[in-house]
């Protein structure tokens, strides 16, 4: 038998070439990239941001279809898991709704237009308007003399002579209050001079309800800076810088502001003090009276509970009542309440609570002034439509007082920041001989 050449394999069959051994050397990096090393090495599982043993996922453990008893629990296990999450859904709807409500009643309509502008700062904190929209006072022109602490701004009132000067709010609903006004009394106007003001706002959104300031007669301030002087230094004439601070500590703290201001107004009847309550929307008689009322209520149950806490009389005496749990108290609070029955307060309206020296309590309404109309700060003549009117008078000094205080004093007011307000113009008062504020108005 020939022995096999290079070219027998060409006549074998193609079943015996199958048969021979094949050699098959290593694949070399630079001849297979596959066998090129890698530094990237391809992830087993997808990336996921969830833990492996997340609580959200839904167990799947295996069931046996024939165990009522763990078919049952499972069921109820996703029921419970799915309901979970419609609370969940529900709630954020809720508060969604919620959120969106109070920004729509927040947003005031009337300032919303084509009007350009960046704002204006006040204070150091720029306006909610731009600056067009403060720039008249009642339709009339303002004009601003000067800069910084010693800036003026002064509108002028048609039919009287010189101009009425006006404080900065700090709301565009409500921009300007004026520095003094003038009350009926007895046949004449008294003016008030104002001592502070700031804007109440209800709720955890802070939506402004009305601007308040507190206004005293400007005949008697030389009365209330003796009273505040002396409340600080019984021998001083005036306060320096530290007792000025006392006296800012003192009408801020809940405790000691409720002593001072109800001392001062029953131990000096004669000091005639007034509410100037101009609301930043519209509303009615009926929510200002509310608002009053509540807080009225609060004062009384106060001094329900001091009462409760006194010692037990002795044998043979009879416990007092407290002086809101008489009568005629409550006759005085249905007299109070029946004066705003009916009306509407719209936005921009003036309502005045002034209490005299015998301690009545005079309620005051003026429609908003149409532009043009005389201005606010004065009493509009008889017939015109911005004309003010007397809503009534309450007898009981109570009634005012517990108002006042409500404001003032204690741990929760109506307006913490109408009372800093007051407080600043107190100290500012204050800061100066007595005599000297009546003299600082004209």
């Amino acid at each position: 038998m020939q022995s096999l050449t290079r070219s027998t394999p060409r006549h074998l069959s193609r079943r015996l070439l199958t048969l021979r051994p094949q050699q098959s050397r290593p694949a070399s990096r630079y001849s297979s990239p596959d066998a090129r090393p890698s530094t990237l090495a391809a992830p087993t599982e997808p990336f996921t941001f969830r833990a492996p043993d997340s609580p959200l996922t839904i167990p799947h453990p295996e069931i046996n279809p024939y165990d009522a008893a763990a078919l049952r629990t499972a069921a109820l296990e996703k029921r419970r898991y799915h309901l979970q999450r419609m609370r969940f859904a529900g709630v954020g709807l809720v508060l969604s709704l919620l959120m969106t409500a109070g920004v729509v009643w927040n947003v005031d309509l009337d300032q919303m237009g084509p009007v350009e502008g960046t704002g204006k700062k006040i204070g150091g904190l720029r306006a909610d308007a731009p600056s067009g929209v403060v720039e008249t006072f009642q339709g009339k022109e303002v004009k601003v003399l000067g800069r910084g602490e010693g800036k003026k701004i002064l509108a002028k009132v048609e039919g009287e002579e010189g101009e009425v000067e006006l404080v900065e709010t700090g709301t565009s609903s409500v921009p300007h209050f004026p520095r003094t006004i003038r009350i009926p009394a007895a046949g004449s106007e008294e003016q008030y001079t104002l001592l502070g003001l700031g804007i109440r706002t209800v709720s955890f959104l802070s939506i402004q309800v009305y601007v308040a300031g507190m206004y005293v007669r400007t005949a008697d301030l030389s009365k209330l800076q003796a009273q505040l002087i002396h409340a600080v230094n019984p021998m001083a004439s005036t306060l320096i810088p530290s007792e000025q601070e006392s006296l800012r500590t003192a009408l801020l703290d809940p405790t000691r502001s409720a002593e001072l201001w109800q001392g001062t107004l029953s131990a000096n009847p004669e000091i005639h003090t007034a509410w100037r309550v101009v609301p930043t929307r519209n509303t009615d008689f009926a929510h200002l009276r509310d608002g009053w009322v509540t807080g009225i209520g609060k004062r009384t149950a106060e001094a329900r509970q001091l009462a409760a806490a006194a010692p037990a009389p002795l044998a043979g005496q009879v416990k007092a009542i407290s002086q809101y749990e008489a009568e005629d108290f409550g006759l005085a609070m249905k007299g109070f309440m029946s004066l705003f029955a009916g009306g509407k307060a719209p936005k921009g309206s003036v309502m005045i609570l002034s209490r005299k020296g015998n301690g009545v309590l005079d309620v005051w309404f003026q429609e908003k002034a149409p532009s043009g109309a005389p201005d606010e700060s004065s009493v509009a003549k008889a017939g015109s439509k911005s004309e003010v009117r007397l809503l009534g008078s309450v007898g009981d000094e109570r009634i005012g007082r517990l108002i006042w205080l409500n404001y003032l004093g204690g741990e929760k007011v109506s307006s913490e920041a109408a009372r800093k307000g007051v407080a600043e113009g107190c100290v500012t008062f204050a800061g100066r001989p007595v005599g000297s504020g009546e003299g600082m108005v004209s």
